[in-house]
């Protein structure tokens, strides 16, 4: 009975404008990021995270904020919730993969990592488009789900690229007993990981959101 309530009465519809905000806030972020692990304006780079991190946090609390005060919602009030708190997730991931870059003054970055970066694009690029979608989602239900799936395949190649890159590290910097340069290596591969690993939960959510809403 409260599903056909909530069929009948106006929706608010702000929510995918805002949703859709955060998805191209996260994309920018995204795209600096695979620059600077390119070597490109990798200080201008890091700084462009930091600031379109903060717009995301803005976007975010407004989202939140509009949850408490609408009387109906487009989907759940917990899976609004939860969709714009992964995606704050992962922009939040990159802002600290640059707070670590930062720390120790990297310049210069593996081509594994630098691989790690092209999926962290892709991943942004794919959820960037499936949020719009999720205005109407009986009639999008079949791409959202081919997203959601292309989302996995992503965070697939990224978790072999990381293995790849730690293996790498150690061959060149193992027998040399260069710990340091080790430690700092992984610590950057571990945090791109979890970039596209919280990519993976926003996939999850809409996921989700599809399977109770359709």
């Amino acid at each position: 009975m409260m599903s056909i309530f909530r069929k009948l009465m106006p929706r608010e519809d702000k929510f995918f404008d805002m949703f859709s905000e955060h998805s191209r806030t996260v994309v920018e972020a995204a795209e600096a990021l695979g620059e600077l692990l390119n070597g490109k304006d990798v200080d201008a780079n890091c700084e462009r995270i930091v600031m379109l991190e903060d717009r995301a946090d803005d976007i975010t609390r407004d989202v939140l904020l509009a949850v408490r005060r609408s009387f109906i919602t487009p989907f759940d009030r917990g899976d609004i919730k939860d969709l714009i708190q992964s995606m704050d997730d992962a922009i939040d991931m990159m802002h600290k993969t640059v707070k670590t870059i930062r720390l120790f003054e990297q310049s210069e970055f593996d081509p594994l990592m630098r691989q790690m970066g092209e999926e962290v694009v892709k991943a942004a690029h794919l959820v960037a488009e499936a949020i719009p979608l999720l205005d109407k989602l009986g009639a999008n239900a079949q791409r959202l789900s081919a997203i959601a799936e292309e989302v996995m395949r992503v965070e697939g190649r990224s978790d072999d690229l990381h293995d790849q890159g730690l293996k790498d590290l150690f061959q060149r910097h193992g027998a040399s007993g260069n710990a340091m340069a080790y430690m700092i290596g992984s610590e950057i591969y571990g945090e791109l990981e979890k970039v596209v690993d919280r990519f993976e939960d926003v996939a999850n959510e809409i996921s989700g959101i599809v399977i109770e809403n359709v």
